[in-house]
Formats: C-alpha cells, sequence, structure tokens
C-alpha cells in the first residue's frame, strides 16, 4: 500500500480496507494495479494477494476565479 508491503489477515473489499485504515469517511481516490477504483465499486471489489494498493486524500482548493 502506497509502496509499502502490509499483509492482510483476511481478503478486503476496498471499502473494509479503508474502514481499517480509519479512512471510511476520508474523501480519497484508490487505485489499484494502477487503475482508478470508482467510489461506486469500493464495497465490491476484493483485494487480492499481490496487488498495488495506493490511498490518495482528495484535497479542497483548486483556482481562484475573478
Amino acid at each position: 500500500m502506497n509502496g509499502q508491503e502490509k499483509p492482510l489477515a483476511a481478503p478486503l473489499t476496498v471499502a473494509a480496507l479503508l474502514a481499517e485504515m480509519g479512512l471510511a469517511e476520508r474523501r480519497v481516490a484508490v487505485e489499484v494495479n494502477r487503475e482508478i477504483v470508482p467510489r461506486s465499486r469500493h464495497g465490491e471489489l476484493e483485494l487480492k494477494d499481490n496487488d498495488r494498493v495506493e490511498v490518495v486524500f482528495a484535497i479542497g482548493g483548486g483556482s481562484k476565479w475573478w
């Protein structure tokens, strides 16, 4: 996960992993094996051995318009 190995005790969905990490309610983007996983699929996508998971925090801000 994010460049570091993290053994999983049991098969987990992306949603369960985020809950385990305390990120269930946070605005994050999740990528599994270099493919973005839509939030609508977090509850159904089960992680497998050797999957590469990246979790990125969404940060507010951006351009100001005048």
